[in-house]
C-alpha cells in the first residue's frame, strides 16, 4: 500500500489563495492524472487552495473520486498536525496535495526515521512521494517521481 504526497503543479500569479496553475502546472496535472490513474487510490486529500485542488482535480475525476480538503495540508498549517494526517493514512492507498512549506519537512521526518530514499531528495513542484510501509516502519521507503 502507497501513500501519494504531492506538491502542487506550477501555478501562475493572483491573490495566494486563488493562484491557478498555470499552462505548465495543467500539463503537470494531467500528467500526475495519468501516473496514478492504476495505483489504485482510493482517497484524495488536498489543501484548499486553488493550484492544490487543480493539481489533484483531473486524478480525482479520472478515479470518480471527491476531492477532500483538509486544514492540515493548507500552506499555513502546522507541521505536526500534517504529520499525525501523514501516519493516520500510512499503508492506504491515499493521495496528499499540499506545499512545499509543508512537504519538506515531512519528508525530512521520514527520512530521518530510516525510510530508503530512492531518486533526487527535492520537493519540486509537481513532484510525486510514494512513501511505502516496509516491516514495522509506516514509512520504510519513499520514491520520488515527476510529473
Amino acid at each position: 500500500m502507497t501513500l501519494y504526497v504531492i506538491r502542487h503543479a506550477k501555478a501562475g500569479s493572483a491573490p495566494d489563495e486563488e493562484r491557478p496553475l498555470n499552462d505548465a502546472g495543467q500539463r503537470q496535472a494531467e500528467r500526475i492524472a495519468e501516473l496514478l490513474a492504476d495505483a489504485g487510490v482510493s482517497r484524495v486529500l488536498t489543501s484548499r487552495y486553488t493550484r492544490c485542488v487543480q493539481t489533484v482535480a483531473p486524478l480525482a475525476r479520472r478515479l470518480g473520486l471527491e476531492l477532500e480538503h483538509h486544514n492540515a495540508l493548507a500552506e499555513e498549517a502546522e507541521v505536526e498536525g500534517a504529520w499525525q494526517l501523514l501516519e493516520s493514512l500510512a499503508g492506504t492507498e491515499t493521495v496528499l496535495c499540499s506545499h512545499g512549506n509543508i512537504i519538506s519537512p515531512l519528508l525530512d521526518r521520514v527520512m530521518r526515521r530510516g525510510a530508503a530514499i530512492e531518486g533526487e531528495w527535492s520537493c519540486k513542484k509537481g513532484s510525486i512521494w510514494c512513501l511505502e510501509p516496509e516491516g514495522a516502519r509506516l514509512f520504510g521507503r519513499a520514491v520520488l517521481q515527476q510529473a
